[in-house]
């Protein structure tokens, strides 16, 4: 199938845009579409953007959305959101992961890199609403090394069935941190991610009380006790790392890790406040996330590219930190590229993943500042249409099938609660 899209502004010209199967085949002037049964849309009510990738998420904690506001963040983990988890179960996941896709899809995100339970229920729903996703069991052994090889050995499992799904739908590593995981488990994980050359990614220097409790258990700082473990490597996405160090951030940098800043997260939780500059000035590699809807409250990347703006603006006492260009990369061709994915970018032979937004939104209005309006003032209801892998998962605000999902979810929600 094809899908032929006429006079739509694209990087401030009116161009035709044509997509081929998965990928962006001709943009120029004129174009007319190769398939027999191509889709054709009027494009002169939209301008042509890079989808957005989330780099960090627990998609199906949808489900856990409200559930323990307005708590510091390892009583948050211990005395609430743990407990209930252990009632989890499998189609929980399921749906939950459903209304996260449903949400980030309406919010124009078409991937996420997801951390989490039950991860056949987290990539069944992906590949169903047709998203891009890494998908991770997270590994919690308690710090207990014999533990370890039992969860390595599930990880193992969840990746042979790989075949299972779409190849837009991926399995990656991922230990929860280093409060969580042994050193047995974590160096497994890192030698399986390098072997099977897989994503990998942690938790890492999110609160003071983690990097605290690391220097008193190993005498180090996370990142560098990480790095004595021979975790950290180009594979790597190091999530929040929030309390890092000069040291911190020339380990990171030469090892070539990702920071996956999740502003909105870290500011609900009062974890800190990520130093962007800092990590800006030492060359790290960083991308935006928005965590999960139970510490966020929502899937945002519009939101969570401007809370990530300002909070740098803020932290750093100067208006040219984190400019609009930069941060809105940051959440497509810099996200994409750490995921390893050919996309991001609207070119031809790129992956098409896009959106079309409204040019006559309020939120939009007066134009010639699309970039910066983007991060700085869009709502997601200026998102007319999403297309992930040349297929149209969003069309006029409206996804195939979200009444059922909000109604699964709301089930699976009651049932959850009620165990």
């Amino acid at each position: 199938m094809s899908i032929l899209i006429k006079n739509v502004l694209l990087n401030g010209t009116r161009t035709d845009v044509c997509i081929e199967s998965t990928k962006f085949s001709k943009i120029g002037p004129a174009v007319s579409s190769q398939g027999k049964s191509a889709i054709e849309i009027d494009g002169s009510p939209f301008a042509m953007l890079p989808a957005f990738y989330n780099m960090h998420t627990h998609s199906a904690m949808t489900l856990m959305r409200g559930y323990a506001d307005d708590i510091e963040l390892h009583s948050w983990l211990t005395d609430h959101i743990w407990p209930l988890e252990k009632n989890l179960t499998e189609d929980h996941v399921y749906h939950g992961a459903r209304l996260a896709a449903l949400e980030m899809i309406k919010s124009g995100t078409v991937f996420f890199n997801d951390m989490y339970f039950f991860p056949h229920g987290t990539a069944r729903a992906a590949d169903e609403l047709g998203m891009r996703a890494d998908i991770a069991p997270v590994l919690i052994d308690g710090c207990d090394p014999a533990k370890a090889g039992e969860l390595l050995a599930f990880a193992k499992r969840t990746i042979v069935r790989s075949s299972d799904y779409s190849p837009r739908v991926r399995f990656a590593v991922s230990p929860h941190a280093i409060y969580s995981g042994s050193a047995e488990l974590l160096k497994g994980c890192a030698e399986l991610s390098q072997r099977e050359a897989l994503p990998l990614q942690i938790h890492v220097s999110e609160t003071l009380t983690e990097v605290a409790d690391s220097i008193r258990q190993f005498g180090l700082r996370p990142v560098q006790y990480l790095d004595s473990l021979g975790f950290l490597g180009p594979n790597l996405t190091a999530v929040h790392a929030v309390h890092l160090d000069d040291t911190d951030r020339s380990i990171l940098k030469e090892r070539g890790v990702t920071i996956a800043h999740c502003p909105s997260s870290n500011m609900k939780l009062s974890s800190g406040s990520f130093d962007y500059a800092a990590a800006r000035a030492a060359g790290i590699p960083f991308v935006i996330a928005t965590d999960g809807a139970c510490s966020n409250n929502n899937l945002s990347l519009l939101e969570e590219m401007k809370i990530a703006s300002l909070r740098a603006k803020d932290r750093s006492g100067d208006p040219t930190v984190a400019p609009a260009r930069e941060i809105f990369d940051m959440a497509t061709a810099h996200a994409a590229r750490a995921a390893g994915l050919n996309a991001g970018r609207i070119e031809e032979g790129m992956l098409a993943d896009c959106l079309l937004v409204r040019l006559d939104h309020p939120t939009l209005t007066p134009p010639g500042h699309l970039i910066s309006h983007m991060v700085y003032s869009a709502h997601p209801e200026c998102i007319d249409t999403v297309i992930c892998d040349g297929r149209i998962l969003m069309r006029g605000r409206k996804v195939e099938g979200e009444d059922e999902i909000v109604r699964g979810a709301n089930e699976a929600y009651r049932d959850l609660i009620s165990r």
